[in-house]
């Protein structure tokens, strides 16, 4: 998109500005106009893809697909719509970085599971002493220099894996163990690579200390082949020690590479330790101190999300996808895990497979809009949300795969894109993938009043809008009203935000805004609250949506206002947990005793939690929180906290 600051500057779709995406009959030329791009894209995709989307709209379930062939077909067209938005938003140079750097951490991906995983775990309880393990390192260095590039200091993980994964695929031409029935016979090409590998390290001193002989001038495919063993046996030992005790750049804690699954034990889901006779607490290693009310899980970095991507087997290929879907019993009902909690998948059956795949291609533009054919309000799920993806998922041995942490990675590396939070909104009224609702209805002038602006409300919002209902959404909250520029009126579209990290807010220093219900003022800062923002920027940019704060239904507005006066069609109630549960017990509510609700209300709608604020709440430690759910451990962090 070009840079000019004006409202509609021209897209990178011959014919198409950017007031068009807020222009009903223009979101159908641009639909047209996406069906020729995936003609000449794919001449043999586009007439599989319209006759599915044909057949969805005419009711027959996956289009008449099984669910594999389904899956296929999206992703197939998914990329061609990622392709698409790129160039619609002029970001194809910032997509490819995004792939190039799925592509390096497919590297560690692969460094993981064929050398560590297979291999150094057979030998990490062999203990490595330290004046060897110090030998070890420079040769190590150096082996890393020649085979897989110089190692930089920011990213030594990546380049390990190069190294061992290149060395790892001479191994196949080179292999242990042979038989006069089958002799080795490496390539012309492997042997070449493997002599140009041991030139270079015959000249590295601390190589040639620790290797000795194996690096002699000997050039026959024997000699190659035990040199190169060698080499990997060095590297084995090596990793396995450096393991056990990490040292500067070879801190291998951190790395990715070295989380390998745990084995799910549901008798002993948390680890602890004893604190006293009567005490215990979880590990050290695990204990993450809070300092005020920032941010207290800054979410996976790029690579642990492709790790996890990675890390999933794609079940949805074979109808196994039961982080998606459940594992369902031949009577239709669903299985339950060993604590007793039904494996029912995740509720909105969100392809998550299909996401993973794309994700771990690079290619989060096609898999945000894959996420969004079933969730388009993905901004307010994800990590530290909801898991029941997880709790289903194929892996009911050891950890699942963290689905909720790639679909948050793919979802911020949209938004943080030049013009990714346009991207993200566009979808919200506009994806081909969604075969049963591929663009937003036209206003079909009947009204809905939707009572609450938590996700219930919200979620409700944006599937009435999209079916062209006239929605306003009440909250008994008061509701900051944005910026005009950033959502535009019926005359004028809203001016196109290029750089959303610009309205990223610090949690411990953000106004309240009082949109989004209880993931507003119950939540704490376990998770990021400017998601909401995106949500309510992308509901209010709708024509056909109006959010009010401060209006309470029953006193401000009553039932015969909504119908009589305002002649609203229908009132839809999302009012959700705004009430504090009172407990049933004798004295509930003496002094000193609050309820958990109303405590992090309190805390978090008046700004008390803020340093600079006027307001205060009197708490009095040592506390007792009754309870073991989400909201008694955020009453406990947060009181703590406070």
């Amino acid at each position: 998109m070009s840079p000019d600051k004006n409202r509609n500057p021209h897209l990178g779709i011959d014919g198409f500005r950017y007031a068009d995406l807020y222009d009903h009959q223009r979101l159908a030329d641009l639909s047209f106009a996406f069906d020729r791009f995936v003609g000449q894209r794919d001449v043999a995709l586009f007439p599989r893809f319209d006759a599915y989307r044909a057949a969805v709209q005419g009711g027959v379930q996956h289009g008449g697909l099984n669910p594999p062939d389904e899956s296929e077909l999206l992703i197939a067209v998914s990329r061609c719509l990622g392709a698409y938005l790129a160039q619609m938003f002029q970001v194809e140079a910032e997509a490819s970085v995004l792939r190039a750097r799925a592509e390096r951490d497919a590297e560690v991906v692969r460094f993981k599971k064929e050398f560590v995983a297979k291999r150094v775990t057979k030998v990490q309880a062999v203990t490595v002493d330290a004046d060897r393990l110090a030998t070890l390192d420079k040769a190590a260095e150096a082996i890393v220099r020649v085979a897989g590039g110089e190692v930089p200091e920011r990213d030594a993980e990546h380049a390990l894996a190069v190294a061992v994964n290149r060395l790892g695929d001479l191994e196949k031409e080179y292999p242990r163990n042979l038989t006069a029935a089958k002799p080795l016979a490496p390539s012309a090409a492997a042997r070449a690579t493997f002599g140009e590998i041991l030139e270079r390290l015959r000249g590295e001193r601390d190589a040639v200390a620790i290797l000795g002989d194996t690096l002699s001038e000997d050039d026959s495919a024997t000699a190659e082949a035990a040199a190169l063993h060698a080499i990997s046996d060095l590297l084995i030992e090596w990793t396995a020690g450096r393991w056990k005790q990490p040292k500067g750049v070879w801190n291998f804690k951190d790395w990715t590479s070295f989380r390998l699954p745990h084995p799910l034990v549901f008798d002993h889901l948390v680890h602890t330790v004893p604190v006293d006779e009567i005490h215990v607490a979880g590990e050290p290693e695990h204990l993450r101190r809070r300092d005020g009310f920032a941010l207290t899980d800054p979410r996976y970095t790029p690579r642990q999300v492709a790790d996890e991507a990675n890390y999933c087997i794609f079940c949805h290929e074979r109808k196994k996808d039961s982080c998606a879907h459940g594992f369902q019993e031949k009577d239709g009902k669903f299985k339950v895990n060993p604590i007793g909690l039904p494996l029912e998948g995740c509720p909105l059956d969100e392809k998550i497979g299909e996401m993973n795949a794309l994700c771990a291609e690079g290619d989060s533009i096609a898999a945000l809009a894959m996420v969004m054919i079933d969730n388009p309000m993905c901004p307010g799920t994800g990590h530290r949300i909801c898991n029941d993806c997880m709790r289903s998922c194929i892996f009911q041995k050891q950890d699942p795969v963290n689905i909720p942490q790639v679909e948050t990675g793919v979802l911020t590396d949209v938004l943080f894109l030049p013009w990714g939070f346009e991207i993200y909104s566009l979808l919200t009224r506009w994806n081909p993938l969604d075969a049963r609702r591929p663009m937003a209805l036209s206003y079909n002038g009947k009204n809905v009043l939707v009572v609450g602006l938590g996700p219930a409300g919200y979620t409700l919002a944006h599937y009435l809008a999209n079916e062209g209902f006239g929605v306003v959404g009440i909250d008994g909250l008061k509701i900051e009203p944005l910026p005009a520029a950033w959502i535009g009126d019926e005359h004028t579209p809203p001016e196109p935000i290029r750089d959303f990290r610009q309205l990223w807010d610090p949690l411990d220093d953000r106004i309240l805004a009082g949109f989004g219900g209880v993931s507003e003022y119950g939540i704490t800062v376990r998770w990021d609250k400017n998601f909401l923002k995106v949500i309510r920027i992308a509901l209010e940019r709708k024509r056909n949506v109006r959010f009010y704060g401060g209006v309470r239904f029953g006193g401000t507005l009553c039932i015969d206002d909504v119908f009589d006066e305002l002649a609203f069609d229908h009132i839809a109630i999302a009012a959700g947990a705004g009430t504090p549960t009172i407990v049933k017990m004798k004295n509930n509510l003496l002094r000193g005793m609050r309820m958990a609700s109303d405590f992090l209300m309190a805390l978090q709608l008046t700004g008390a939690y803020k340093k600079n604020s006027m307001a205060n709440l009197q708490v009095r430690l040592p506390a007792v929180v009754i309870g073991g759910g989400l909201t008694a451990i955020d009453t406990a962090t947060e009181l703590f906290a406070y």
